[in-house]
């Protein structure tokens, strides 16, 4: 099993997810968005399952600073803003072969964990 972590390392709930796989010996392949910035493809993927607006972290200092905590864009647009500025996104973006979650998501973690070692 390997999954793939979108986040950024000052994020606690990035490093939980980390720390969730690695507790678990499960493999992760960590990409830091401050270093790579997620690609619209990817994003893309996250926001057809959980919507575009379900990626936008209210709550971040970010989205306050540049003044979007009311912006009412397009899901193209805010597609292009969180691929341009990744604290934006609420993190960590994690996926799974075809399956993502979005923000802290430990059950649904479990449950990949648990049918990657009965498949075993």
């Amino acid at each position: 099993m390997e999954v793939q972590i979108f986040g950024v390392r000052k994020s606690a709930a990035t490093r939980a997810a980390l720390r969730f796989f690695a507790e678990r010996r499960i493999k992760t392949h960590f990409v830091d968005l401050n270093e790579r910035a997620a690609s619209p493809g990817e994003l893309r993927r996250f926001a057809q399952k959980f919507g575009v607006q379900a990626l936008i972290d209210r709550d971040a200092r970010r989205l306050i600073e540049l003044g979007l905590k009311s912006a009412l864009l397009s899901d193209d647009r805010w597609l292009e803003k969180l691929t341009l500025e990744p604290l934006l996104l609420r993190m960590p973006l994690v996926r799974h072969q075809q399956q993502l979650t979005v923000g802290p998501a430990e059950e649904t973690w479990e449950a990949w964990v648990a049918s990657a070692r009965a498949s075993a």
